[in-house]
């Protein structure tokens, strides 16, 4: 580990003062022994403090409990490292063998949503390796940035700057490093992915031009924020590319003059949500951005690992994607589990017509000609649902990120072949859910229990009557028939624990008039339930700073600041909701 990231509560004076930052990083250098400097102050607020080089990981941990025994540090962690998640295959043409988009075992069934958009008037961000050019792109790719600030991960001959295409990030042997083991971590020479390049193509290729392929969302455009390079890229460029993708200023690029309504991440790595990374998101979906996340390539045997392990996958206020087969199965590769919804990812390993065919390109250094390969893996299904949020947004420019997850949730349908241990709500249908959105509903029925997050043993995961049905997914404790202590909450039903709630994370039943605490870190510190009526709860957040309400339906999502509240079902004056 070579940098952390220092994070500061909002009254402490190095959340202000640059001096007052680099006091502290001086003060660390002198106590630990290590040549620290002060690198930049991050755009979500935190410093990046490098460590002069490689240390031990007894020497980093020494430092990070030094800043974190300072009541003024919110957060010291490591600059985490991501990689692209997708797993690459070799070329083939055009939309007649774009099985993704209109099969109907395992296809998403787009074609029939272009009867209502195609997604004009919605800006995606792809944040990866940056785009190649390419003639079955151009038309749709606007004005990016290039956030990438190492020069050898750049690749490129320079930091940061506004030119975000892809120069190639082919490896050798050895170049990305060893792990603790003394491996490289990249154990073979490594060409070019064309990563991006393949999920912009995925997202919004243009149709109707006697060229290729056509996107999800054809008529959407692409904006390219570069966070990844050769072996990757690390959590400060990234957070910093979230928040420019969503309209905030970061310094070394151009401001961004077209704030993106969705922004897609297919990327990732094991390990915990960065704080710095979920401050970035939770500030995009503030702006209004949608974020969708790669649930990660990391399901296959002996060592199969849930979404919950991966990273950005488990962090909050996403769309967190699964991978589906041809035949409708969780493809080998795909983690799942905590996982919000599956699309089509694809899988090689009988036929190379089984992948996801985009746009690529030959070279396997710097850029050569253009062209069209298929690949698979997480990474493809996600830009699969970036490309269904730009039709939803498209068609109706008013949907919050809560209910456009909800929506595609709610309209998902059963996964039709074996998915063991979850794959969300379902598979995604472009038709139906682009049909809710356009009359402004979040959805006309509910959503599959095909998985949310819950294993299943049978070859096929068919949806129940009812969202009620669904068990509590991985991060959401299922509710407890033990009694209140009585330091949570007021007026608690029999059977009922509301304390479970008190740091956001749980699953509880309520009706009229019950009060949960909350601990506040999401900014609500008291959500009073009003009414259960109607198929539908009204509540109140309120917080120190003021008090916000909402009325959601069943099923159905509402974000009250940074809580959000899922309506699973109601039973009369009774609901079933989840906190997360």
């Amino acid at each position: 580990m070579s940098d952390l990231v220092i994070g500061y509560k909002s009254k402490a004076q190095e959340a202000h003062s640059e001096t007052a930052v680099r006091a502290g990083i001086s003060a660390a250098a002198a106590k630990t022994g290590l040549k620290l400097s002060y690198e930049r102050r991050l755009s979500v607020g935190a410093a990046l403090v490098s460590l002069g080089g490689a240390q031990p990981a007894k020497d980093v941990t020494k430092l990070m409990d030094h800043f974190r025994a300072d009541p003024d540090v919110a957060y010291a962690v490591p600059n985490g490292h991501m990689q692209a998640q997708s797993v690459t295959s070799p070329n083939d043409p055009r939309f007649a063998e774009q099985w993704d988009l209109t099969e109907p075992t395992a296809g998403m069934n787009v074609q029939d949503a272009w009867g209502t958009t195609t997604g004009k008037g919605v800006t995606v961000a792809v944040l990866d390796d940056g785009i190649a050019k390419h003639s079955d792109l151009d038309a749709n790719v606007i004005q990016g940035a290039d956030l990438v600030s190492n020069t050898f991960t750049a690749n490129d001959g320079d930091g940061r700057d506004d030119d975000p295409s892809d120069p190639g990030d082919g490896v050798k042997k050895g170049e990305c490093g060893k792990d603790l083991g003394g491996k490289p971590l990249r154990p073979e020479d490594e060409p070019s992915s064309w990563h991006g390049t393949h999920m912009a193509g995925i997202i919004a290729a243009p149709s109707d031009n006697g060229n290729g392929i056509a996107g999800v969302a054809p008529g959407a455009k692409l904006e390219p924020v570069r966070v990844l390079g050769r072996c990757g890229g690390n959590d400060a460029d990234i957070s910093d590319g979230i928040m420019w993708a969503a309209g905030e200023h970061v310094d070394g690029v151009s401001d961004n003059q077209t704030p993106a309504n969705v922004i897609n991440m297919s990327l990732g790595s094991k390990g915990d949500c960065s704080p710095i990374v979920q401050s970035a998101i939770d500030k995009a979906v503030q702006l209004g951005s949608t974020v969708v996340v790669a649930a990660g390539n990391r399901g296959k045997e002996p060592a199969p690992v849930d979404a919950s392990q991966f990273t950005p996958a488990n962090c909050k206020n996403i769309i967190t994607v699964a991978a589906a087969d041809r035949e409708g199965n969780r493809a080998e590769y795909s983690n799942f589990g905590q996982v919000d919804i599956t699309a089509p990812g694809g899988d090689i390993r009988k036929n190379d017509g089984d992948g996801i065919l985009s746009t690529f390109n030959s070279g396997t250094g710097a850029p050569a000609a253009e062209n069209f390969a298929f690949e698979v893996g997480t990474s493809q299904a996600t830009a699969h649902v970036s490309g269904l949020v730009a039709l939803m947004l498209s068609a109706n420019p008013e949907l919050t990120p809560a209910e456009i997850k909800t929506a595609i949730q709610a309209n998902a349908r059963p996964i039709p072949g074996k998915c063991d241990g979850g794959c969300g709500a379902g598979l995604a249908d472009a038709a139906k859910t682009v049909a809710a959105a356009a009359k402004g509903v979040p959805g006309s029925g509910s959503p599959s229990d095909s998985a949310s997050g819950s294993p299943s043993d049978s070859p096929s995961d068919s949806a129940s009557d009812s969202p009620s049905d669904a068990p509590a997914s991985p991060d959401a404790p299922p509710t407890t028939s033990a009694p209140s202590d009585g330091s949570g909450s007021e007026g608690a039903g029999a059977g009922t624990d509301l304390s479970a709630c008190l740091h956001d994370s749980c699953q509880v039943e309520v009706t009229g008039g019950d009060t949960i605490q909350l601990d506040g870190a999401d900014g609500v510190d008291e959500l009073e339930i009003n009414s259960v009526s109607a198929n539908a709860v009204d509540m109140t957040g309120a917080s120190g700073s003021g008090s916000q309400s909402a009325k959601q339906s069943a099923p159905g999502t509402s974000q009250l600041n940074n809580l959000v509240v899922d309506i699973i079902k109601v039973d009369g004056d009774r609901a079933t909701i989840r906190l997360s």
